[in-house]
């Protein structure tokens, strides 16, 4: 049951990550102030690179599905999954809960400011549905590897 709850969590990070800049989703982004925040080929290039490793990954996951995982694969996740928590703690949380960052905050404003958020704005932004969601991902996937069988 772990092993499916595992699985399900990095498919939805990989999802959110493939789409969130690039497809409209209501009111969950903003695809027209993020390319008005970036160039298309920075878009590209972040794209590819948050993303493909955590599809490798999760490719690799489920051609080992029935099986016990390889150790280095449970390595590469733990490795992988903690610097992207470590990342969004960083870029989102940190500003947010902690220290003011208003160049980021401004940013943050201009990209997302028009999307859904239910947290209150502190110190200039609120982390925005998505965002939150994709983090959320992030951590239950490092829970979820805690419990997995090897």
């Amino acid at each position: 049951m772990v092993d499916i709850a595992l699985v399900v969590a990095q498919a939805l990070l990989v999802a959110l990550l493939w789409t969130h800049d690039w497809i409209p989703l209501g009111r969950f982004n903003d695809v027209a102030a993020v390319r008005g925040a970036d160039s298309t080929a920075r878009l590209v290039a972040v794209t590819l690179i948050q993303s493909l490793p955590f599809t490798v990954l999760l490719a690799l996951c489920l051609a080992h599905w029935g099986e016990p995982r390889p150790h280095g694969l449970t390595l590469a996740l733990w490795i992988a999954y903690s610097i992207l928590l470590a990342g969004e703690l960083r870029g989102w949380w940190w500003p947010y809960l902690v220290r003011p960052d208003p160049a980021r905050a401004a940013r943050y404003r201009t990209m997302f400011g028009r999307t859904h958020a239910f947290l209150p704005v502190r110190n200039g932004f609120a982390p925005n549905t998505a965002h939150v969601a994709l983090h959320a991902c992030t951590a239950l996937t490092l829970i979820l590897l805690a419990f997995a069988p090897r």
